[in-house]
């Protein structure tokens, strides 16, 4: 599985934290850096958001992680593109439910409430967990695809 890891200059000591652990056991063996490769505090998140989520858009079965001050902006931003289910988790049961019930495909974090402990953690917990299947999430995956498409339910 690819792994997509992007953050603002708030989540960028935080990325560069994540990313060392995720390659630590080898488990995730590809993680890809998607910058900013050094801390530039007049950086935009949406700029980063859009590089992840681009990338989770076109590499089928990838995933993507986001860090930034408050974990909302980058996730509003990755679900500006078309087949992006950007969540921000505060919690390793809404990370854990975010994948089950609605199959998330980036992971938005906040590098101000969040230890990196916390963020390992919920990683660990989102990249563990598998999306359910039924047939009622499926349909409501299916409904928000609509919804990109202009469609009104």
């Amino acid at each position: 599985m690819k792994i997509f890891v992007s953050s603002d200059h708030a989540g960028f000591s935080k990325k560069n934290e994540l990313i060392k652990k995720l390659e630590e056991g080898k488990k995730y063996n590809e993680v890809y850096d998607m910058g900013p490769y050094t801390l530039d505090i007049n950086d935009d998140y949406p700029v980063y958001a859009s590089k992840v989520g681009l990338a989770v858009s076109e590499n089928h079965n990838s995933m993507g992680i986001l860090v930034c001050k408050s974990g909302e902006g980058m996730a509003i931003a990755a679900n500006k593109i078309k087949g992006i289910r950007a969540v921000s988790a505060t919690t390793e049961s809404l990370a854990r439910l975010s994948r089950q019930d609605n199959d998330s495909n980036i992971l938005s974090l906040s590098a101000k409430e969040l230890t990196n402990k916390e963020i390992f953690n919920f990683v660990s917990v989102w990249l563990s967990t598998p999306f359910s299947g039924l047939a009622r999430h499926r349909r409501r995956i299916e409904e928000i695809a609509q919804l990109e498409k202009g469609k009104l339910l």
